[in-house]
């Protein structure tokens, strides 16, 4: 067996079902060896977007998502993929082909320092140097990547490597115990009824779940705890959907963009339980607004973030779904909080807008409207993938998550997200309908995928909201610049009819003449590949 063969085995050891990357010299013993084997192989149009493929998978089917590519500039491309990933903690493997072991160090063709270029954005990185080390690197990488808090791991393998031959016969490692990394699991118990006795005291708790609810699957856990003790919900952006957007104790998203009753919430609360997310600065611009006049609690698997941007009250280290089945057994009778559910029920109803936009709806398409006419429309459990933009914030806001999972790219903001992502989420569970909602700059970014979906027969999909301009910054320049636009016009952009066309997908136009609620209908009919287009005002903001 040579150390190419040895990788594959590798994979199937850890049940690797897919995988997704672009080929190259220095990586092509690898996709020579894997021909004979079950793992699909998905051929994506560049090397970026096998990193977006493989954390859509991994989001969805709460695996580790592998992808692998060649050295030089196939390796240097999958970088923003990669930093995407351990921006959000998505769990993957990434393997790269390098070029021979003696030639590292010399600027040969198609040489670059992977290991160093990523240090700062994997959870760990590896550079093979022996090819009997193959199984054990692997067996660390998975494990590194999918516990304690998720993250990226980079492999780099030269080419010689995965060409030696193995001197004895392969043997995968049974167990794992790495001295220096050890996380941890199950939260501390005096930790623990602390938190328990204080919830029990509160008269304004509340929970704010992250992303990180959702990578430990732990949304079952919250929501029971949140219903036993009538303790309303807010999220961060990556924690949508772990409480359904119309469960009457979620109050919706906080931070920048977030509605302003969820903020208000947070604020006025006496007990603030922070889980699973960051304190980054789109959630809370001001941390000590958070902290003033209350108990905090932070509860988070990865010590490092507790403390960083706020002191919590009780800190809490552990695995959520773990700490959470902990709170359950040790909490024996519900807390009644209805005096303060009302309250911001009629914070909800006061605050909440309902206005209108005054400009003429003929021409185009109000994108509030829109997205909620879509979640309605959507199947149950679909997987809604927003990219970044505009198209982000409303997505957020108005689209309504029922039973299903709403994906974005969070921590990095990473245009071109939406459409690799959800053909990973596809991939993932082929069952549930995925529609991917990008506006026509980030599309730009990343169309060339439509021919992965073709090649694979991958039916996402795809919503385009054209308004012809970089949306998000165009808006930011309308404020900081006095609408002095600069480099945000989209001028000779394609037709996406001729481009649905080219790549034999459905095509669909709405604007405000259109029939919505029946061009939806009609466009989710059916478990194939569409695109469709909604036009929108080009002057319109993310705010009335």
């Amino acid at each position: 067996m040579i150390g190419a063969e040895a990788i594959v085995k590798c994979l199937e050891k850890e049940n690797t079902e897919v995988i997704f990357g672009y080929s190259g010299v220095a990586i092509d013993p690898f996709w020579n060896s894997i021909l004979d084997t079950n793992i699909k192989r998905i051929l994506i149009r560049t090397e970026q977007n096998a990193a977006h493929c493989a954390s859509g998978y991994a989001r969805i089917s709460g695996k580790v998502g592998v992808c692998a590519v060649t050295s030089g500039p196939g390796a240097t491309n999958l970088i923003t993929g990669i930093a995407t990933a351990y921006a959000d903690s998505i769990p993957l493997v990434a393997i790269t082909g390098q070029v021979n072991s003696d030639m590292i160090g010399s600027d040969v063709f198609q040489e670059a320092d992977i290991t160093g270029a990523v240090e700062s954005f994997v959870k760990y990185s590896y550079l093979v140097r022996n090819v009997e080390d193959i199984p054990r690197i692997f067996k660390e990488a998975f494990y590194i990547a999918g516990s304690g808090r998720r993250g990226p791991v980079l492999i780099d393998i030269p080419y010689d490597v995965q060409m030696a031959e193995l001197p004895g016969d392969f043997v995968y490692p049974e167990t794992i115990s790495m001295r220096s990394y050890k996380p941890t699991v199950k939260g501390n118990m005096v930790q623990i009824k602390k938190v328990i006795k204080e919830v029990e005291h509160a008269k304004r708790p509340i929970i704010c779940v992250g992303g990180g609810v959702h990578l430990s699957q732990a949304t079952k856990e919250i929501r029971e705890f949140a219903e036993l003790n009538h303790v309303p919900v807010v999220s961060t952006m990556m924690g949508i959907g772990v409480m359904p957007s119309e469960h009457p104790l979620y109050f919706g998203m906080v931070g920048n963009n977030g509605q302003p009753y969820a903020n208000r919430a947070m604020n006025e609360s006496d007990l603030l339980l922070m889980v699973g997310a960051r304190v980054a600065d789109r959630a809370v611009n001001r941390p000590d607004l958070i902290t003033e006049n209350k108990v905090m609690v932070h509860i988070d698997v990865d010590p490092a973030e507790i403390g960083k941007n706020v002191g919590p009250t009780i800190p809490l280290v552990g695995d959520i779904k773990h700490i959470f089945r902990d709170f359950l057994e040790q909490d024996d009778h519900p807390d009644d909080h209805s005096d303060w559910l009302r309250t911001l029920e009629e914070y909800r109803d006061k605050m909440e807008s309902d206005r209108v936009p005054d400009y003429a709806l003929e021409a185009y398409a109000e994108p509030r409207d829109f997205i909620r006419r879509l979640s309605n429309a959507m199947k149950d459990d679909a997987v809604y993938v927003a990219d970044v933009g505009q198209n982000q914030i409303w997505s957020c806001a108005y689209h309504i998550v029922k039973n299903g999972r709403f994906l974005t790219s969070g921590g990095m903001g990473t245009m071109g997200y939406s459409i690799p992502a959800g053909i990973g989420a596809k991939l993932a569970d082929p069952s549930r309908q995925v529609v991917a909602v990008i506006g026509d700059g980030a599309f730009q970014m990343s169309m060339m995928e439509l021919a992965t979906m073709r090649q694979y027969k991958v039916p996402v999909k795809i919503v385009v909201l054209k308004n012809g301009f970089l949306g998000m910054v165009r808006e930011h320049q309308h404020y900081a610049y006095n609408d002095n636009y600069s480099m945000v016009e989209l001028k000779g952009d394609p037709d996406l009819s001729m481009i649905a066309a080219a790549y034999g997908m459905e095509y669909r136009k709405v604007d405000g003449n259109s029939d919505i609620d029946g061009e939806l209908e009609e466009f989710l009919a059916n478990d194939t590949s569409g695109l469709m287009e909604v036009r929108i005002n080009p002057m319109e903001l993310t705010k009335y």
